[in-house]
């Protein structure tokens, strides 16, 4: 009798071990001894959609307030930058607070690619509002300098490089509740209202990092297409590289439509699997910029915006990773327009770079680092600045060395 009920546990945890989540996210909660998989390999994967609930539709901004008074808010933070905050989308946002009673405090200093400074600005103001929630309206840089504000307003003893990934930060865990957050986008690129992530200059260091932790998501993304018909015509391009945005037409509301709602598809997209290269190497570019200023951009600083940061360095870095997978190089040529019928599998990555190149001369887009001010002498320390950007350069097909970085940021100072 006990025999077989030790035969029967023995059973069932060899059941239990077997159905055991695998997943990267969890395989850490029970051991998976080597063979035994049901399908007989030693590695399996799964994947976990983590993201904000979406609304999208033209006109979903006027719900924003009875939002906020189904979430039970009374004292809501509403932050947007100067520009904006003369602009329609922070019009209709503050008619349909008033319009449900809901009481709010307006922060519109947010930094156009924000830097630690600005950020600790917008975390002071949160910290003295005492917010029960938070509104975001615009671009990636006011949803992630929200995002921020939320984190540290929520947990007010904590340093701010706690929660900032390593190795600039101490990448911490973020623990307690944050405050419903609802992110309004206008412009088409960053999908920022999707994702668990926080970008900004750290500018002791001149480069690029951020916070990432599913808890500073956005509660509600309310992705309204009418937003964008208020953006300048390079604004709107240089937003829209992450999801390679058209811009001939600006009156064209059903193409802006489904690419307003493509970003939020992208931003589900690279929330979850993340990005790699192209963004670690952005961060040094953004970060170390000189005097170079957006065309379009209403600022006071010097500005590389973010999707031109990423998209200089696209042709090199997806002709250094196709060796890697050349098929899928090949695919994603074929998707963007080119005729790949009689193209040799090894030469996918030239034949995507120069896709991408005639995207972007089509788009105006700069020729390269040299026209918004780099040249080889400051390689070194572009490459210093990528280095520890590991969270997403580990994520590339193919592993890279310093020399390897070198000749990626010299083959950029020229695209065309």
């Amino acid at each position: 009798m006990a025999a077989a009920a030790r035969a029967r546990v023995a059973h069932l945890l060899r059941q239990l071990q077997r159905a055991a989540c695998q997943c990267p996210t969890h395989s850490h909660t029970y051991s998976q001894a080597p063979g035994l998989s049901p399908s007989g390999k030693t590695t399996d994967y799964a994947f976990e959609m983590a993201v904000s609930s979406i609304r999208y539709g033209a006109g979903v901004t006027k719900e924003v307030g009875m939002d906020l008074q189904n979430m039970g808010a009374k004292n809501v933070c509403l932050m947007t930058d100067k520009n904006l905050s003369q602009l329609p989308p922070v019009k209709v946002v503050m008619d349909s607070l008033v319009k449900n009673g809901i009481n709010f405090q307006l922060y519109d200093n947010v930094r156009v690619e924000p830097t630690d400074t600005s950020f600790m600005d917008a975390i002071e103001f949160a910290k003295k509002g005492a917010f029960d929630a938070y509104v975001a309206v615009g671009g990636g840089s006011t949803m992630d300098t929200c995002k921020a504000a939320n984190l540290y307003a929520s947990s007010p003893q904590s340093e701010f490089l706690d929660y900032v990934n390593a190795p600039i930060g101490k990448g911490k865990p973020v623990s307690g509740p944050l405050k419903p957050l609802i992110a309004v986008p206008t412009t088409s690129g960053t999908g920022s209202e999707t994702t668990g992530v926080a970008i900004f200059d750290y500018e002791h260091l001149k480069v690029k990092t951020g916070i990432a932790s599913r808890a500073i998501k956005p509660t509600l993304g309310l992705v309204d297409p009418l937003h964008t018909l208020h953006l300048p015509g390079q604004v709107v391009a240089n937003s829209g590289f992450d999801v390679l945005w058209a811009v001939r037409n600006p009156d064209d509301l059903e193409a802006r439509s489904n690419m307003h709602l493509a970003s939020a598809f992208a931003g589900i997209g690279f929330g979850n699997a993340g990005v790699h290269l192209c963004h670690g190497m952005s961060y040094p570019i953004s970060g170390l910029v000189k005097t170079y200023k957006a065309k379009d951009y209403n600022v006071d600083h010097p500005l590389v915006p973010h999707g031109l940061s990423v998209v200089l360095t696209s042709p090199a870095v997806f002709t250094f990773t196709a060796k890697m997978f050349p098929e899928r190089h090949l695919e994603t040529a074929e998707i963007l327009g080119a005729d790949t019928r009689t193209t040799k599998i090894q030469d996918a990555g030239p034949v995507l770079a120069d896709t991408l190149r005639k995207f972007l001369f089509d788009l105006n887009v700069d020729d390269g680092l040299a026209a918004i001010g780099y040249s080889k002498a400051d390689i070194p320390a572009l490459v210093k600045g990528t280095l520890p950007q590991e969270r997403v350069t580990k994520l590339a097909p193919r592993p890279q060395s310093e020399e390897d970085l070198s000749a990626l940021f010299e083959a950029s100072m020229k695209l065309y």
